[in-house]
């Protein structure tokens, strides 16, 4: 039998496999063995059938107008415990160093007082929108989930690359990722004890319920999308229907005397918190983008009576601004009074004229992005970008350097990928989930493993091509009380943890019936693994993907 990973050899860039002696690192072993008994046609069969099944179950996204399957490799990415406890650490305590700052920034701002951030750098900021300022949410929370993008460098060492915490996107290919691989690679999950990430829409919704006003016993919590044409369609079906609560557009909702009313056929009912995922400048025509058509009228003025609750928060953007994300480690510091457990990429501020001279000075060798941008989009990547390219981007910087940061290529780490019928190393980074309940702020064990398709490519979102992998997030061996942040844990045989959590305090409304297994290999599989499926739902078909993601 053809050996699928014979041939296969790691670049220069941090492979999360093999080290630089070709071992298999031991959180990897199990599955390096799974895939060690499969040939190049075995596998090749199951990525169709994984693509096959995507575009049946509704999970594409669009790329120039074409709607394609989103990619998903068989590939999956393996974290070890120890090493996902420092991630945990690190993602928590952003979250709740942004959740501070946003909440001085839109109150006292001492931090511009107290000589920690220029005031320039906020009230220039397009996300600082004057019209929450002195709002202060119930319970405290403004960030109710966030999504942190995490590379690793070529000497192993994990960096912050982005901040998301306007409208996150992509946990749900976290979700349907893990029930498509399931079913891809039984043998795979029976050989190692790998945390579940079902459990993220009740999460998500004892969070969404916690932010309400406290005199509501029972709130009534909905899902607010801009419609099936956007391209994140999917997620806010697949969330609506796993939370048990309703999807509405802006049409759906009303408001009356500082309150927000969502149109039934038995007539108005009082809506208490909104999942909104729709962006800040086409939420309320009244106070953004007066032509938008897909908000409602007067949301901000029942957000500043109390009359309903935004999850995320209206003007959250100025805290992933590009530029602020500079600043974050010092905010820890200030605000936490901590050490940052993840450390930023190093990142020259354009506004700073030393710097900027030395940037202009670099470009061939530099990464520039836009301050405000996503999706991969505005980015230009000085080695490979043409003379022309370069020429204009620097009349666009001198133009104007506040709107733009440069950072050092880094070569992403690998994941072996399945390319035609052979396993390459493909560059990848790591967007775990964060949701902030005011309690707490929990970590989606796992999270979104986004993998650059083409040779070479260090631009991993998928509007601009780039596919998926599943995240396993090791369990500790039960043996093991504890763990430490340095040791790393090796591979266990050991029986897995179940792949559904138990159910929610709090029903989450009735279940549907989900789509039948995307895959038969081997054995039927085990009905808890049914039940995360039923979980899931049959979402509808997408228009594409979200840009953020």
């Amino acid at each position: 039998m053809q050996d699928v990973l014979a041939s296969y050899r790691p670049g220069v860039a941090f492979d999360e496999m093999m080290d630089a002696e070709g071992e298999v690192r031991p959180s990897y072993q199990a599955l390096h063995s799974t895939l060690g008994r499969s040939t190049p046609a075995e596998l090749k069969t199951i990525a169709e059938s994984l693509a096959n099944n995507y575009v049946q179950a509704g999970v594409t996204f669009d790329i120039g107008g074409v709607e394609r399957p989103f990619p998903l490799d068989l590939v999956p990415r393996v974290i070890a415990s120890p090493e996902w406890e420092t991630i945990e650490a690190g993602v928590a305590q952003r979250v709740r160093a942004l959740e501070a700052f946003l909440a001085d920034v839109y109150s006292d701002a001492r931090v511009i007082s107290d000589g920690v951030i220029p005031s320039q750098l906020i009230t220039s900021s397009n996300h600082f929108h004057r019209a929450v300022w002195g709002v202060h949410p119930g319970n405290g929370v403004r960030i109710h989930v966030a999504g942190v993008d995490l590379i690793r460098t070529p000497e192993g060492d994990v960096r912050v690359l982005e901040d998301n915490v306007r409208v996150p996107s992509g946990v749900s290919y976290v979700m349907t990722n893990r029930s498509a691989m399931v079913t891809a690679l039984p043998d795979a999950f029976a050989n190692q004890r790998i945390r579940p990430v079902a459990s993220y829409p009740q999460r998500l919704l004892a969070a969404l319920r916690l932010a309400a006003t406290p005199a509501v016993d029972n709130p009534t919590v909905v899902v607010l999308t801009p419609g099936v044409y956007n391209s994140a369609y999917f997620e806010h079906t697949l969330l609506a229907r796993t939370m048990g609560v309703e999807l509405v557009e802006g049409r759906d909702l009303e408001c009356r005397r500082g309150k927000v009313f969502m149109r039934t056929t038995g007539g108005l009912q009082r809506v208490d918190v909104i999942y909104r995922r729709i962006d800040d400048e086409y939420i309320d025509p009244v106070h953004f983008r007066s032509d938008s058509m897909l908000g409602v009228p007067g949301l901000v003025n029942a957000v500043r009576t109390g009359g309903v609750v935004l999850a995320n928060a209206i003007g959250n953007g100025v805290a992933d601004d590009k530029l602020i994300y500079t600043y974050v480690p010092d905010l820890i510091r200030y605000y936490l009074g901590e050490q940052p457990v993840i450390a930023n990429v190093d990142t020259w501020r354009l506004e700073e004229d030393e710097a900027r001279e030395e940037v202009l000075d670099r470009l061939d060798e530099l990464v520039v992005k836009p301050v405000d941008g996503s999706g991969g989009k505005g980015i230009v990547i000085g080695p490979r970008a043409s003379k022309e390219e370069l020429d204009a981007l620097r009349a666009r910087v001198t133009a104007d350097p506040r709107g733009w940061i440069a950072q050092p290529v880094v070569q992403l780490s690998t994941v072996p990928t399945l390319i035609d019928d052979e396993l390459k190393p493909r560059h990848v980074d790591l967007r775990p989930f964060a949701v902030n309940s005011g309690d707490e702020v929990w970590v989606l064990p796992g999270g979104l493993t986004r993998v650059a398709l083409p040779e070479g490519e260090l631009v991993v979102n998928s509007s601009q091509g780039g596919g998926s992998k599943d995240t396993w997030v090791l369990s500790p061996p039960a043996h093991r009380p504890s763990v430490t942040l340095a040791e790393e844990e090796p591979a266990v045989a050991e029986p897995p943890e179940p792949l559904v959590e138990e159910p929610p305090a709090r029903p989450a409304g009735p279940p549907r019936a989900g789509r039948p297994a995307l895959l038969l290999t081997k054995k039927v599989i085990q009905r808890s693994q049914e039940e995360q499926q039923q979980q899931a739902g049959s979402p509808r078909r997408p228009t594409g993907e979200d840009a953020s993601c």
